[in-house]
């Protein structure tokens, strides 16, 4: 279903509501309301009004706080579905906005850590997670979600071997949801897809339980917008795209989380919301296999890349910087572009584009592996037995994350010339690379860094200090412009 109505309305923010929603949902479908959505939703909305939003919904509800200190696990109304780097934020602020909220993952260990306030991703704080212990718990038992208004599923979407897409992981979270779907519902699926898997895949799936969506539950899709590490934007500050299967489901999605964030933006459907979170990514990917190549070709011409891309910053319209580095990480840019261009080929039309900057980008762990050795050979070393230490081997710096670091390709590569390579980095405790535990730092990093035969910055983690690398030999900053006569940049 499409909505008529394509004229944006701007927002302002939503006032917090206090207190929990006064009972879990019964009948979400059947209720009659009178008022449309609230001015922080903008997008194309239909003229319809909703006729099925339940109380408990609407933001200018207050609630009795009759569950407000209850069982979250006995009287829940929210439930998330995977508490990883996405999922614990979209618990947390629901439990924040007074909804009494559980979170449900399989691996105990996660469960165990979260119920004695102990948060395993760097996405919550643990002040965050004792601001709202009574109204929120996490359990490995799925049996829970029978019990809930708002379902939101939030589980990983990585691809295959052979890079295509991998739905194993959404699927089965989804299969549990249809085992315990009950009438009425909302189920939100805030993993990253490809577009049409909400509508075709999971609807599918959810289904199979006899009942119908838009009739007897509500689905929708909000891809989560997580930046680990970004101190500007969280949750609660970051639009959420909402697209549903229908303008009611649609609606009744966005009306939830008006309570949760700042400002909802609505798409004409499920599709539209799943392509968007998709071409975000693919435009970074894009623009960081320009910038990565664009670094190759000035370092052949002999030209500074860093002092070009500032010097072309300068134009105020235009331009958009990005800067070169050792690869792309993470579980969002190497993987997303992935699933577009699947679907592309899937739908007859080749995303080349997409595939080419994937190449540039795969390519750049090995081109600063060959930079490496150049200056060790600069230096009348021989790769066979040379010392490198591998300064920052996350995906980006100052985050505990190292899914698709470009570091791991990079060391491979090193070490298939026969190099020794160790590394440090505060936020991990094992890195491994070609199946071999690497050697971590022990001992002061200021004297491994003048023992190695060249040190190669791969993140700039806010911990080390500026004269860090005052005293190696040679050094390889993959971060940024050559600070030091004994640096080399990219």
């Amino acid at each position: 279903m499409t909505p008529e109505n394509s004229g944006p309305l701007l927002v302002d923010r939503i006032p917090a509501i206090p207190g929990s929603l006064a009972d879990p949902l019964s009948d979400l479908l059947s209720a009659s309301v009178s008022e449309t959505l609230p001015s922080s939703v903008s997008g194309s909305l239909s003229e319809t009004r909703l006729d099925s939003l339940p109380a408990e919904l609407d933001p200018e509800y207050s609630g009795n706080g009759a569950f407000f200190t209850a069982d979250p696990l006995t009287h829940p109304e929210v439930a998330v579905v995977g508490l990883g780097y996405a999922g614990l934020p979209v618990a947390v602020s629901a439990a924040a906005a007074g909804y009494v909220t559980c979170g449900i993952d399989l691996r105990a260990e996660v469960v165990d850590s979260l119920n004695a306030g102990r948060p395993l991703v760097d996405t919550v704080s643990a002040e965050q997670l004792a601001g709202i212990r009574t109204r929120f718990a996490a359990t490995t038992d799925p049996a829970v979600l029978a019990r809930c208004t708002v379902v939101v599923v939030c589980v990983p979407t990585p691809v295959d071997e052979r890079g295509r897409p991998d739905l194993a992981l959404l699927t089965a979270a989804v299969t549990t949801v249809r085992d315990h779907l009950r009438p009425g519902q909302l189920v939100i699926i805030e993993s990253t897809t490809y577009p049409g898997t909400t509508d075709g895949v999971v609807r599918a799936v959810l289904e199979e339980s006899g009942l119908r969506a838009g009739d007897d539950f509500a689905l929708a899709f909000s891809p989560e917008r997580v930046d680990p590490g970004n101190r500007d934007f969280a949750f609660h500050n970051t639009p959420k795209v909402v697209g549903g299967f229908s303008d009611r489901c649609r609606d009744r999605a966005a009306a939830f989380y008006t309570r949760l964030t700042e400002r909802v933006h609505v798409t004409r459907s499920t599709r539209e919301a799943e392509a968007a979170k998709i071409l975000e990514n693919t435009f970074r990917q894009v623009n960081i296999a320009l910038v990565n190549e664009f670094a190759r070709v000035c370092h052949r011409l002999g030209v500074d890349v860093w002092d070009t891309i500032d010097a072309a910053a300068t134009k105020p319209f235009g331009f958009m910087p990005f800067r070169p580095g050792a690869g792309v990480g993470g579980h969002c840019i190497p993987v997303d572009p992935l699933y577009l261009a699947h679907r592309a080929r899937e739908a007859g039309y080749p995303f080349s584009l997409v595939e080419a900057a994937q190449t540039v980008n795969d390519a750049m762990p090995l081109w600063v592996a060959e930079r490496a050795i150049a200056e060790l050979g600069a230096q009348d070393v021989t790769a066979a037995g040379a010392r490198v230490l591998l300064l920052g081997v996350t995906y980006k710096p100052d985050v505990a994350d190292v899914r698709h670091s470009p570091a791991v390709p990079l060391a491979e590569a090193l070490l298939a010339s026969g190099v020794r390579v160790s590394y440090h980095d505060p936020y991990v405790d094992v890195f491994e690379a070609a199946g071999t535990v690497l050697p971590a730092v022990e001992g002061e990093l200021s004297e491994a860094v003048a023992a190695a035969d060249l040190v190669v910055l791969v993140q700039r983690h806010g911990c080390y200090p500026a004269d860090l690398l005052a005293g190696a030999r040679r050094v390889m900053d993959a971060t940024g412009p050559a600070s030091a006569p004994n640096t080399a940049q990219l």
